[in-house]
């Protein structure tokens, strides 16, 4: 089993992550922490193999937490969980050797998807044995980044997904399929289809509205944190 620390400050969102890691095989979640510091603590008195990090934490940025687990000694790799989109966090991310990278909000797949390519380099690279060449190596670069899996359904894009979130988390009242897609000029259909995707990842709230005449229409509220 690969042990986890959930690091994240939103406690509702923090429970979600440590939920989605228990129904990963081969991972289990040894440890939350709510803020930087917190995550210090437990890594000083917990075994770790793989920390879920948050940048948008209250006292530190994410970044620094990494920052301070190396200067300690702390050898546990590191998926950055978080919002931030910003291409200057991104490359200091990479250049701290932040194995992955996860922009919120996601559905489960997308984050199975992950733990899983990084348990498949795990297994490549694990005992202190010597690889064969070029080519191993490769591929166990490749096993971690994956090959590009979106963790989608058939017919949608990761673009379209992305979309369909903005209109959502900006929205000042809930929204229904009619709507989304006259916002993003695609089919009633398609939209219906990303809302119902994310409703069923939990991300979205469904209800029907009323005042009108006819059958109910169905309207759509974000209701995600970060």
């Amino acid at each position: 089993m690969i042990p986890v620390l959930v690091v994240e400050d939103d406690p509702i969102a923090a429970d979600a992550h440590a939920d989605y890691v228990r129904r990963v095989a081969g991972f289990e979640v040894v440890g939350t922490a709510l803020s930087g510091a917190d995550a210090l603590r437990e890594l000083a008195r917990t075994p770790v193999d793989l920390v879920l990090l948050d940048m948008n934490l209250p006292d530190l940025h994410g970044l620094d937490v990494c920052r301070r687990m190396r200067a300690g000694g702390h050898r546990a790799d590191v998926i950055a969980v978080t919002a931030a989109r910003d291409l200057n966090t991104v490359r200091s991310a990479v250049s701290l050797g932040i194995v992955q990278y996860l922009i919120k909000p996601f559905v489960f797949g997308t984050f199975a998807d992950k733990l899983e390519q990084y348990a498949a380099y795990r297994t490549q690279v694990a005992g202190p044995g010597v690889l064969a060449g070029q080519h191993e190596v490769d591929r166990a670069l490749a096993l971690l980044h994956g090959r590009g899996q979106t963790g989608l359904p058939k017919g949608m894009s990761p673009e379209s997904l992305d979309a369909v979130t903005a209109v959502l988390r900006t929205a000042s009242e809930p929204v229904s399929a009619s709507e989304l897609a006259e916002n993003l000029g695609m089919s009633r259909i398609t939209a219906r289809r990303y809302l119902e995707h994310l409703t069923d990842a939990g991300l979205v709230t469904r209800a029907a509205r009323y005042g009108r005449a006819g059958r109910p229409e169905l309207e759509y509220t974000w209701n995600v944190k970060g």
